[in-house]
Formats: structure tokens, sequence, C-alpha cells
């Protein structure tokens, strides 16, 4: 099988346990990184999907790589090769397929829940669960782009998943491992605590509470996503 691409924007936001994930399931895989000024590949015929993380930037910044991804995502789409965004991944899917990206109403950071909506698409990706706590860390939002489905949401960010064909877009982080969650609280101490009055902004310590056993549930639920996500790989 050819390797999944996986696209790093910021050195602190890898793929996390999805990288895990893959070796788990003996499907090879090649980090681009972004962020250390490594070239993007001109098409998508080395990789049998394109999976794109998260980052501190917007999709809107005028940067020299974001029009190439979505150059990327719009061949994979077109070839029906798989392609799964989290977080600045998602919105960069929703904007190569005509979606707008926006300030969200609400700046999320630290663990919340989001529910599942009662359509068969939905349902397809998640079963029959119907909420669950996600880890968010983002102050943007996409429109749904057309042709695809909502099938997540949060009570401060409408659009926090959609699913077209065998893509998948979120906007929220299920790829964490208790090592990101501590590294971005670390790094972020500072606008945490100038935030401590937001109500979907939690503190360290309350982010940090339970780890290993919120983790592992996000675990979970990833795999799940990831197990029908990896079904569409050439």
């Amino acid at each position: 099988m050819k390797p999944v691409a996986i696209f790093r924007h910021v050195p602190i936001e890898g793929p996390g346990y999805f990288a895990t994930f893959l070796d788990n399931n003996h499907i090879p895989w090649q980090l681009i990184r972004i962020d250390a000024g490594e070239a993007l590949p001109t098409d998508i015929d080395a990789f049998s999907g394109l999976v794109f993380m998260g980052g501190t930037m917007s999709v809107n910044d005028e940067l020299p790589w974001v029009a190439s991804e979505l150059n990327l995502i719009q061949q994979a789409i077109a070839n029906d090769t798989p392609v799964m965004g989290h977080c600045l991944g998602g919105q960069l899917m929703a904007k190569a397929l005509g979606g707008e990206i926006s300030a969200s109403p609400a700046k999320e950071m630290g663990w919340g829940k989001v529910s599942v909506p009662n359509n068969p698409i939905a349902q397809e990706w998640f079963d029959d669960l119907s909420t669950f706590d996600s880890f968010h860390w983002h102050g943007e939002t996409y429109s749904l782009p057309e042709g695809a489905t909502n099938i997540l949401s949060s009570p401060y960010c409408e659009n926090q998943a959609f699913a077209m064909d065998i893509h998948l877009g979120m906007q929220c982080h299920v790829e964490m491992t208790e090592r990101m969650v501590r590294d971005w609280c670390s790094v972020a101490a500072e606008e945490l605590a100038a935030m401590n009055e937001e109500p979907a902004v939690q503190q360290i310590e309350e982010i940090e509470k339970n780890l290993p056993e919120r983790v592992g549930q996000l675990n979970a639920i990833a795999a799940r996503l990831y197990t029908k996500w990896i079904e569409g790989l050439k």
C-alpha cells in the first residue's frame, strides 16, 4: 500500500494518536513537515490518503503553502482518494470545497461535550454514540460545504465535523495524546489565564484533570472514526 501523507503545520500539533493507529494497523505513513519548510508534493499519486493536522495559523492567512494544500485536497477528492482534516485541516478541507472560514462565536480551548446529530451519515461514522467529550483548541470555524453533511456539533460551535463520501473534516481534536495536551497547555499558559472568564475556555488544572482516562476515552472514539476512514484507502 502507498503511504498516507500527513501534513504537519506546527511541531507540537503532529499526528498524535492517529500515527499510533496507523502503526497498529500496519499502514505506512509519511510525515510532511510544513513547519520545517519541507516541500509539498505536486500531486497525490504517491499516496493512498491525505491527512491534514492542526495549526495556530488561519486558512485565510497569506501563507505560501495554503493554496498548494487546497489544490491537493481538490485533487484527492476528484480522484476519490480519502482526505481527513483535524481542526485547521478540517478548515482547509471546507475551504477547498467552497466553504468559508470565519471567527467562531466563542473560542473553545479544553474539553467539551459534542453531540452527534440524528442523521444517517452521522450514524455511519459514530454508530449509536450520541455524545462524548472531545478536545477543542480553536477560535475560527467553517461553513458547511455544499454536498457535505454535518455529523458533530457543540453548544459553542455548530460545525464540529462533516463527512462527504469517504472524506472526513473535523473542527475538534480527536487525535490528542497526554503529551500533546500538556505541551499545548504549557505553550498557551498565559493565553489560557487571560481568558479565564470565557465560557468555553478551561484553565490548565481542569484540562489536565483525569487526563489519562479522558485521553483514553477519546482515543477509543478516534479509533472508530479512523477505522471507517481507512476503509477507503487504495
